[in-house]
């Protein structure tokens, strides 16, 4: 097909760049401005819902826990108190 629009188009090697540019280029704007409008309706991307309850037959919602306070010094390995580190030395 690629081809096929190739030998098509006019002018020879400025002319087919040129086209084959607007061609592109109408193309993207045919997708933009008619193609994803209508088919947005149809997309289920803004049917979101948060509730507590998951709708697994079962499950009564108390999987999750809240978070308790600070975590101790065993959870987190470095120091949470300071942002300073000490300066590396090159080895030359």
């Amino acid at each position: 097909m690629y081809a096929w629009i190739w030998r098509k188009l006019p002018l020879g090697l400025a002319g087919k760049l040129a086209g084959s540019v607007l061609l592109a280029a109408a193309a993207v704007a045919l997708l933009w401005f008619v193609v994803f409008p209508w088919a947005e309706p149809l997309l289920p991307f803004d049917d979101v819902q948060v509730t507590q309850d998951s709708g697994v037959p079962g499950d009564d919602g108390g999987g999750l826990t809240e978070p308790t306070g600070s975590p101790t010094e065993e959870e987190i390995p470095y120091d949470t108190e300071t942002n300073n580190a000490p300066p590396s030395t090159p080895n030359r």
